[in-house]
């Protein structure tokens, strides 16, 4: 679902009303105490792990624990009851709906901001400076037949490309080949994958032949070491800017990520107050770890729906 289609769902369904949040009051701020588990996306993690430091500043008798197994990953975790929320780079797979659905785990989905996913080489690459959706499928899909860069387009160099993109349980990998290759996990096999961004970060900037992708906050925290590539989607070669994110500019790679929460895990105080920071405070930390953080009109519809526990997904 695209970062405008999301925004319309929301904003269609829900009533802009500013309710009462069910959080912990200030003055019970100092005596909340628990558990919060976390896990899930590695393009999440880095907003999430902002929320659970600066919440934990506040509720220090408060655990906050955040993993990052990639979307698919926690989403197992979290169909099994296994964690309070779910991090997630990709709207929630059928699937995982109903794995929730078998186990009687009601949840509510949450965007909590937007990402542009971005395809990065080594700053050696002299070579490439943007590349079309067409390229990038020809160069990603389990049947490409590409292997050099000359492969790709006549002028450039006639040497071998090397590819590291997320692990296959990711929701940005299920996300780049869906909006790339045309189906999800359509990806070919002599590539080098990670769980872990950081690993696809030193991975291409140790490579002059090497391209990858991951969210723009990775880049952002290591733009000395990488090249951003502009990508032609038909209206011209466009870069992963904040303002292009925001604007939906940048297409087809501008994303919404979420969190999930079960509902019946909100009860808690902890969970309730943690969800609560992270739709307030955490817009400025979405924004401080370098993603577009939501516009009010839908941040207010947000929290209204997690106010409300409107479970399920947004789509319906």
């Amino acid at each position: 679902m695209s970062s405008h289609r999301l925004a319309l769902v929301f904003l269609a369904t829900l009533p802009l009303a500013c309710g009462e949040s069910g959080a912990a009051d200030a003055s019970s701020a100092s005596t909340l105490q628990g558990t919060v588990a976390v896990d899930g996306s590695s393009t999440v993690f880095p907003i999430t792990e902002a929320v659970a430091e600066e919440f934990g500043k506040l509720h220090r008798q408060v655990r906050v624990t955040v993993g990052l197994s990639g979307t698919g990953g926690g989403m197992k975790k979290f169909a099994a009851g296994e964690l309070a929320i779910a991090g997630a780079s990709r709207p929630m797979k059928d699937s995982e709906l109903a794995a929730c659905q078998a186990q009687g785990i009601e949840f509510v989905e949450l965007p909590v901001a937007f990402d542009g996913l971005s395809v990065v080489v080594n700053p050696a690459n002299t070579w490439v400076t943007s590349m079309t959706v067409a390229e990038l499928k020809a160069m990603w899909n389990k049947d490409s037949t590409a292997h050099t860069w000359k492969d790709l387009r006549a002028d450039w160099p006639d040497r071998p490309f090397r590819l590291y993109a997320p692990g296959q349980d990711s929701g940005t990998f299920d996300y780049f080949t869906e909006v790339v290759t045309g189906a999800v996990g359509n990806c070919r096999a002599d590539v080098t994958f990670s769980e872990d961004d950081n690993v696809l970060v030193s991975g291409v900037a140790g490579d002059e032949d090497g391209i990858g992708f991951f969210g723009f906050a990775y880049f952002e925290a290591n733009a000395s070491r990488l090249k951003l590539v502009a990508v032609d989607a038909g209206q011209g070669a466009v870069l992963p800017t904040l303002e292009n994110i925001r604007t939906g500019a940048y297409a087809p790679l501008s994303r919404p990520l979420f969190i999930y929460v079960a509902i019946a895990e909100a009860k808690r105080l902890e969970i309730d107050a943690f969800v609560d920071y992270y739709l307030g405070q955490g817009r400025q930390l979405a924004a401080e770890v370098g993603y577009v953080p939501l516009p009010e009109d839908l941040a207010a519809a947000v929290r209204q729906r997690f106010d409300a526990r409107t479970p399920g997904r947004a789509d319906g």
